[in-house]
C-alpha cells in the first residue's frame, strides 16, 4: 500500500501516555507525545540480561529485554543517554559503549510505536537494579545456551513472553 493520496492524521483522543488516531480507513494507537524507545541486548558473564515485570495491558508478569522510554522525563536525552540509564535503573549493570542496530516497529499493523534496538559493550555490575520507586523488576542473568529453555519454564509459570525475545532463539 502506497501511503500517498491518504487523508491526514485525525487524532480521535490522547490520554496521558497514548492516543488513537485515524487515517482514512486505518485506525492505530501510538505514544503521546511521539515518545520513541530503546531496547538494550546486554550480556554479563556470558549470561543474557532479562528482566521480569507486571505489564497492565496483557494482566501479568513478562519477560522482556531491559527498555525505556527515550525523552520522557528528560527532552534532551538521546538513545544512548536513556539506555544506560534504564539499564542501570532497571537491572543494576551499566556499559562502556551503545551501540545502536537499528529501528524496529513492535507491532506496525496497530501500533506506529517503534523502538531502537541497542547492544550494551562492556558491561558491568553497578547496582541492584530493580526499577524506580513505581517499579518491581526482578533481574535474570541467563546463559545464552538456556534461553529457549528459560522462557518455556516462564511460560509454564503463566508469565507473557515479549516478541523481542524472538531475537534470542535460535529456530
Amino acid at each position: 500500500m502506497n501511503l500517498d493520496g491518504l487523508p491526514p492524521v485525525e487524532v480521535m483522543w490522547e490520554g496521558k501516555f497514548v492516543r488513537a488516531l485515524r487515517r482514512g480507513k486505518w485506525e492505530y494507537a501510538s505514544r503521546a507525545r511521539d515518545i520513541g524507545a530503546v531496547v538494550i541486548l546486554a550480556e554479563h558473564d556470558g549470561k543474557v540480561i532479562l528482566v521480569e515485570q507486571p505489564r497492565v495491558a496483557p494482566d501479568c508478569r513478562c519477560i522482556e529485554l531491559p527498555a525505556g522510554l527515550v525523552g520522557d522525563e528528560d527532552p534532551n536525552a538521546t538513545v544512548e543517554s536513556t539506555a544506560l540509564k534504564e539499564l542501570e535503573q532497571e537491572t543494576g549493570f551499566t556499559a562502556e559503549r551503545i551501540e545502536a542496530l537499528g529501528q524496529f516497529y513492535s507491532s506496525p499493523g496497530m501500533l506506529s510505536e517503534g523502538f531502537t534496538l541497542v547492544r550494551a559493550h562492556g558491561v558491568r555490575k553497578v547496582g541492584e537494579g530493580g526499577g524506580d520507586e513505581n517499579e518491581d523488576i526482578k533481574v535474570h542473568l541467563v546463559p545464552r545456551a538456556e534461553i529457549a529453555n528459560f522462557l518455556e519454564q516462564k511460560r509454564a509459570e503463566g508469565l507473557g513472553m515479549d516478541a523481542k525475545l524472538l531475537l534470542l532463539l535460535n529456530f
